[in-house]
């Protein structure tokens, strides 16, 4: 779902939750000090992030699995799955998988590389490496201990920041930012840097800066939009549009993961009708429509750009020397 108002701010609600947030921090912290890391005979790259969802880490993780078959790897992803009814370990096939069955995120990533749905990430580790994998790149699981991880990259989404640096449920944080940090090998802000998170990190891990920049797209550029999205953060979402230089006649907000029934997309659709407007989601959720809705909805697409391209070889330069 959106992130709740007060997790940006330190506020009584906030305050209020703190005991919670204690107990949370303190199972996450026992969980992942349980057993011992399954290590993979290829090299593992996870990509994760500090807060509950909107960071970007799934664009983040593509980026960077280009980035390693451009330069001669053969990677496979790793993705739990999430809003899927698949256990697995499964390899996505786009011919056979919807967002039913396997998520929505691993339909995307399963268009950039093989990728593997597992709830048990060593076993679906097992099976890429079986299938060929050189190196095995998670999509989340940053705080999963199960699978060991050669490099950790977190993803930090620049106009949110840590929100107010409490954890759950008193803020967005998934365990106390210090511990993270220490564990992150390096942190991608994307976006503009609008809540000072770089100063707080530089310390602790190597930082690269990115942002998001749309695809061209005629359709959508410029025009009069109704927009709507079922993501952490959707303000991101519509902040592109109007990048591109859409008027935005409306806006509606679903939660993160959300599956549209038949009735939903009709009444979206008659909606932007009413506004003179060209109904228009996100990729993510692009990817969770049925072929009839894909017909009468746009998506925007779009694409991680660096502030500088050699941070992707820095941030895999531990593979690269490796191989």
């Amino acid at each position: 779902m959106p992130h709740p108002k007060f997790w940006r701010d330190d506020n009584g609600l906030s305050q209020l939750l703190l005991p919670l947030a204690i107990v949370w921090n303190a199972v996450t912290r026992i969980r992942m000090g349980l057993g011992t890391a399954w290590r993979a005979p290829v090299p593992g790259v996870c990509v994760g992030n500090l807060v509950v969802g909107g960071a970007g880490k799934t664009p983040l993780a593509i980026a960077l699995a280009r980035h390693l078959i451009a330069t001669g790897h053969t990677p496979h992803f790793l993705s739990r799955g999430y809003g899927g009814r698949e256990r697995g370990p499964v390899q996505v096939d786009l011919q056979h998988h919807d967002a039913n069955a396997v998520g929505d995120e691993p339909l995307l990533l399963a268009a950039v590389a093989p990728t593997w749905v597992a709830r048990n990430r060593p076993a679906g580790a097992r099976m890429a490496c079986a299938a060929g994998a050189d190196v095995i790149v998670m999509d989340d699981g940053f705080q999963n201990p199960t699978l060991a991880k050669d490099i950790s990259v977190l993803a930090i989404d620049g106009g949110y920041g840590f929100g107010n640096h409490r954890v759950m449920p008193a803020g967005p944080l998934r365990e106390r930012l210090s511990s993270g940090l220490w564990r992150a090998d390096a942190a991608v802000v994307i976006g503009t840097d609008a809540t000072g998170a770089l100063n707080g990190i530089r310390h602790y891990c190597a930082v690269h800066k990115a942002h998001f920049t749309p695809y061209p797209d005629d359709a959508i550029a410029g025009k009069r939009v109704f927009a709507f999205a079922g993501i952490g953060r959707p303000e991101k979402f519509y902040a592109t549009l109007r990048q591109i230089g859409c008027t935005l006649a409306a806006t509606k907000d679903f939660p993160d993961h959300h599956f549209y029934t038949a009735g939903q997309i009709m009444t979206l659709c008659e909606d932007a009708a009413a506004l003179d407007a060209i109904p228009v989601t996100t990729e993510k959720d692009y990817v969770r429509l049925s072929d009839d809705a894909k017909a009468m909805i746009h998506v925007l697409r779009v694409e991680l750009e660096w502030a500088d391209m050699s941070s992707l070889d820095q941030i895999l330069n531990k593979i690269s020397s490796d191989g």
